[in-house]
């Protein structure tokens, strides 16, 4: 449980200042929000950007430690949509509290965003499913033991008690869907789990997850989730399949394999994101 939570005011302050600097560098509006998982930064790569600011230039901004993540907040223009995009984001397995975790969809959203794009990197437990291929989030369970919204509600930024009974937007996961069949692009649709990390899954967690409902498994989204969605943003995530979490024939998996699969499958993830950004002009 995070302790020493700052109350209201400070929470308000210190969004307020992280906001300020980013103006005094970019005059652009965002309208939508990107966060880049793990290797997924290719999509970073075809937007039109303004400024290019590090994370540590930015006041309360947390780091990211990750060696396969960015450090950089994007400002520019993607399909002629203003955006803003976190190009790697922070996890609670690097020591930070959920509310720091969640600080830069607090930064974004006072910024202007309406609607919050993230993509992460997952293992499948679902054996429909397989390596390279991607699933978009219609629900999450979430596993992290740490909620962002603990401590005094900030009233200025949602009600105290949230409604999560449709977390990710109707109208972009069909959006989605759309994109994905015209380009023949295999899109699962399903729950995704997270867990602390940073280790993966022993065989028995891995059968656990799968019987409490889950698909996949990972360590990030929910927690930036919970928070746009107290923000009343509108959500879609996608999750590239990195690893097949299958009990029965589970083999060792490292980082560098990872990543190498997220990179394969980037393509297609670029593509869908791409295109339902680019349906959002004007919104």
């Amino acid at each position: 449980m995070e302790t020493n939570i700052p109350n209201p005011e400070t929470q308000l302050k210190r969004v307020e200042e992280a906001v300020g600097t980013i103006r005094k560098i970019s005059p652009l509006n965002p309208t939508v929000g990107l966060i880049l998982g793990t290797g997924l930064g290719r999509l970073g790569e075809n937007i039109d950007v303004h400024h290019r600011i590090p994370y540590e230039s930015l006041p309360h901004f947390p780091v990211s430690t990750v060696e396969s993540h960015g450090g950089e907040l994007l400002l520019g223009t993607l399909q002629d949509v203003p955006v803003v995009c976190m190009k790697g984001r922070m996890h609670l397995y690097e020591g930070y509290s959920a509310r720091e975790v969640t600080f830069p969809v607090r930064v974004m959203a006072s910024l202007g965003i309406k609607t919050l794009l993230i993509s992460n990197a997952c293992g499948c437990m679902n054996p429909d499913y397989r390596r390279g291929e991607l699933m978009l989030l219609s629900d999450h369970i979430h596993l992290q033991g740490y909620n962002p919204l603990v401590g005094p509600n900030v009233d200025a930024w949602g009600p105290r008690f949230p409604d999560m009974s449709e977390p990710y937007d109707v109208d972009l996961r069909q959006t989605a869907q759309q994109i994905a069949s015209r380009h023949g692009i295999t899109l699962h649709e399903g729950v995704y789990v997270s867990v602390l990390g940073p280790n993966l899954e022993t065989r028995s967690e891995y059968t656990f997850l799968r019987t409490i409902g889950a698909d996949v498994v990972g360590m990030s989204t929910t927690p930036e989730v919970i928070v746009a969605r107290h923000m009343d943003l509108r959500v879609m995530a996608i999750g590239v399949i990195t690893d097949e979490c299958f009990p029965e024939t589970l083999q060792p998996v490292s980082l560098e394999e990872i990543i190498h699969a997220a990179g394969v499958a980037e393509p297609n993830l670029t593509i869908v994101m791409e295109e339902v950004v680019g349906r959002l002009v004007g919104s």
